[in-house]
């Protein structure tokens, strides 16, 4: 299932989350007619890529806990690059300098011929709130890539425009943490969750790992609510419980590590482990209220986006019975793409500009100003 990462589509296996997550092709995928769609069915996807040598480009970038993911577009073809370490931080806060150095890396890496960028969005974690100043990046990127444009918002946007391609409605993004965005990308911004693992992220992968790994730890103590299935489990993956404790409790990125037990939670549950299989369904009823929390102002369209939701049935059928019960008359829109490939068609429309700052959601660089209100068509001008 590969929960390590926070933005990979649903791979199908449960009932509700088939559709055309491929990628933004499609009427709406691109800005008041600028935007031409991802070239290909599997635009946006890692496999066979590859760009023509020279030429000027756009880029998306996605950045997660689970590391960056990048999609880059030039000539009609698309390109996809990954580095799968957590996101950068420093003093709690998302380390720019460090990021503006790893995206820079990854795309020469993944297009070594291209000659520059015409465009760049980045949607990262930790904002709004965890990036005091997103101009380090344009100042560390701007010049290096030539760019004419660069978008700088949350993963939760790029992940709003990835599911729903500039319409209204909620996203639940779902992968390592948790947050939930209603926004018609002009007036209303309405955020559920996202604060961390210590604080919020219910029904995310870190949340689903503590739980499976507190349930091993009670029955190796022979504590009431404990598993045997998730202690075997625990025990394969990190060996004795003071290991996975000094793993837990070691500097770093305990989120990820928590994180990377969901795999195992969801194999405990498959096999007919009742703690397991309780643990995703309180997990899918957390992320539909969550979802339910965000709807207001809006009409009830709900999408989802994340790679928590490769699990398939454990997660979607309570999570799509929560949101049923919280929002008559819903709708539940399966994604068209992940977020990369919303920050790619934020970057095309930058680009074009279509797109203008909206802090502290959106920041476009150079300077654009602050003006006009609501979606026009396709295309998303930012409220001031």
């Amino acid at each position: 299932m590969g929960l390590a990462g926070d933005d990979t589509g649903p791979a199908g296996g449960g009932r509700g989350l088939t559709g055309d997550d491929a990628g933004l092709a499609g009427d709406d995928a691109g800005l008041a007619g600028a935007c031409t769609g991802l070239a290909g069915e599997d635009a946006g996807l890692a496999g066979d890529m590859g760009l023509a040598g020279g030429g000027t480009g756009l880029a998306g970038v996605d950045v997660g806990g689970g590391g960056i993911r990048l999609r880059i577009e030039a000539g009609g073809t698309t390109a996809a690059g990954e580095d799968p370490v957590p996101a950068p931080r420093r003093d709690g806060r998302m380390d720019l300098h460090r990021l503006a150095s790893r995206v820079a890396r990854l795309v020469e890496e993944t297009a070594p011929d291209l000659d520059r960028l015409a465009g760049m969005a980045i949607g990262t974690t930790g904002l709004p709130g965890l990036v005091p100043d997103p101009g380090v990046l344009w100042r560390a990127l701007g010049d290096r890539f030539g760019l004419r444009a660069l978008v700088v918002t949350g993963d939760m946007v790029t992940t709003h425009v990835g599911a729903l391609g500039f319409r209204p409605g909620v996203v639940v993004a779902a992968g390592t943490g948790v947050i939930a965005l209603g926004t018609d990308l002009a007036g209303v911004w309405n955020r559920s969750d996202g604060w961390g693992h210590l604080l919020g992220d219910h029904g995310g992968g870190a949340w689903i790992g503590a739980r499976g790994l507190q349930a091993g730890l009670r029955a190796r103590d022979g504590r009431l609510g404990g598993s045997a299935a998730l202690l075997d489990r625990l025990t394969a993956r990190f060996g004795s419980p003071s290991e996975l404790v000094a793993l837990a409790y070691a500097p770093g990125a305990a989120a990820h590590l928590l994180a990377s037990f969901a795999p195992s939670v969801a194999e405990a549950a498959r096999d007919g482990d009742a703690v397991a299989r309780a643990i995703w369904d309180e997990a899918g009823r957390e992320l539909g209220r969550s979802a339910a929390a965000a709807a207001s102002g809006l009409e009830p369209v709900v999408s989802w986006g994340g790679r928590l939701f490769d699990a398939g049935d454990l997660l979607v059928e309570p999570f799509r019975d929560t949101v049923t019960a919280l929002l008559p008359g819903v709708r539940l829109t399966p994604p068209r793409g992940v977020s990369a490939d919303g920050a790619l068609a934020l970057a095309r429309a930058a680009v074009a500009g279509s797109v203008r700052s909206r802090p502290p959601y959106v920041h476009v660089f150079p300077g654009t100003g602050v003006s006009g209100t609501g979606v026009s068509g396709t295309g998303f001008h930012g409220a001031g």
